[in-house]
């Protein structure tokens, strides 16, 4: 049940038994159906979830009304509001949901403080992982900005190799920033080249 998350946090830092013993012991493991909100926009997160298994979607809606996903979550990956909202105690604008049925490790911003006061060198692996998805977000506006919406859709599949039979293809197109008839005709073209 810990191994993946054991492995994830240990690229980053070298941890004891004794203190993956209290990452442990502060985890939560948690399973939720296909299409369960996990956070509403105007809800205080009160999470931070490790993907043992499943996928989810981060998204939020824009003034017309629209889904525009920001994150997909699958196996080996972290979801919450990362806009501070569980630090905060500030109203989300997101909203979190589950694409399949998922099997997700969980802090309380509780059980992380106590992991994080039992065991500080934790403090380290979640501030590169941080970093990192910091690092990610700003790599994603960028090629928004500079590449076209093939390239975009190219990098996302080799990102995501296997998602395609995962999630609706709308929400592929969301996530890309385009419509998923545009989407279409970037896939029918490559499938053609």
């Amino acid at each position: 049940m810990f191994q993946s998350i054991d492995q994830n946090l240990s690229r980053y830092v070298a941890f004891s038994n004794e203190e993956l013993d209290i990452l442990h012991a502060n985890l939560s493991l948690k399973k939720f159906p296909k299409k369960t909100i996990l956070l509403r926009e105007g809800e205080i997160c009160s999470f931070e979830a490790y993907v043992n298994q499943g996928c989810l979607r981060k998204y939020y809606i824009d003034s017309n009304g629209n889904e525009v996903i920001i994150q997909f979550a699958l196996e080996d990956a972290w979801i919450g509001d990362t806009s501070f909202s569980s630090f905060e105690s500030e109203p989300s604008k997101m909203f979190i949901e589950t694409l399949e049925d998922v099997e997700l490790l969980m802090f309380s911003p509780e059980s992380k403080e106590n992991l994080l006061e039992k065991a500080p060198r934790f403090e380290r692996a979640f501030r590169i992982l941080l970093q990192r998805n910091l690092a990610a977000t700003q790599n994603r506006l960028f090629h928004t900005i500079s590449q076209t919406a093939t390239e975009r859709y190219l990098e996302f599949s080799a990102k995501y190799p296997t998602i395609q039979q995962r999630v609706p293809q709308h929400f592929i197109a969301s996530y890309l920033g385009i419509s998923p008839e545009f989407l279409s005709k970037i896939r029918t073209k490559l499938a053609k080249a």
